[in-house]
């Protein structure tokens, strides 16, 4: 039998204020219904609605989508994170991106990290944390990635659990495709048991070759 949540306690659940979860189920952007005049949501839905948010999936017309990540994400731009507080790694590796070049301003960044965390922390759990954003000063889109061997215990993740590997996506307003085909194939790299085992050890310079699955040449 599915377990019934409150209005309050999917809130809690997100890391949302209930305005937020108020108005997304009055809109019916997530799965709820009324028993007399409460809000109720059966826990299983709800998870399921993360589990569609926060791992998006391919459509058909973009199968055949030649973006990889690889082409992406660079070797200078994989670190293991010497902070170990959320905002610390972020900017670590905001930083990164900035010195690829396709971005310009960090402030810009920042900023619009701070609000796509204010809306749902983008730890998914399982130790991983996905932060991306789309900006109209993106040209194509760039990615960094961080390993935290301590783990950062203040990213709020949705299980509650430190986050061990954070991949930064950043994209062009207009690069939909690019970037829902980058979240999928990040998401499905970091569910690799194999992948982020051998994350948590790797050396510095081992770590995209480890991510990519490509040898540096």
């Amino acid at each position: 039998m599915n377990e019934i949540m409150t209005l309050e306690e999917v809130a809690e659940y997100l890391r949302v204020s209930e305005r937020t979860v108020y108005e997304w189920v009055q809109k019916g952007e997530i799965p709820g219904g009324k028993i007399g005049t409460s809000w109720r949501f059966k826990r299983a839905d709800i998870e399921n609605w993360v589990n569609r948010r926060l791992t998006p999936r391919i459509s058909p017309e973009f199968k055949e989508f030649s973006l990889t990540v690889p082409a992406v994400l660079k070797p200078e731009s994989v670190k293991l994170l010497q902070s170990e507080h959320k905002w610390g790694a972020l900017e670590e590796l905001a930083g990164l991106i900035i010195q690829t070049g396709k971005m310009k301003s960090k402030e810009e960044l920042m900023h619009a990290l701070h609000q796509r965390e204010d809306l749902m922390s983008t730890g998914i759990g399982w130790g991983i944390a996905v932060p991306h954003v789309r900006l109209a000063s993106v040209k194509s889109p760039v990615m960094a990635l961080g390993v935290s061997r301590k783990g950062i215990q203040d990213y709020d993740s949705l299980d509650g659990l430190p986050v061990h590997y954070i991949t930064m996506i950043a994209a062009g307003r207009d690069q939909h495709a690019e970037y829902i085909r980058l979240l999928s194939l990040v998401s499905a790299r970091l569910k690799d048991d194999s992948v982020v085992k051998a994350l948590l050890t790797a050396e510095e310079y081992e770590i995209w070759s480890v991510f990519t699955g490509k040898n540096l040449s």
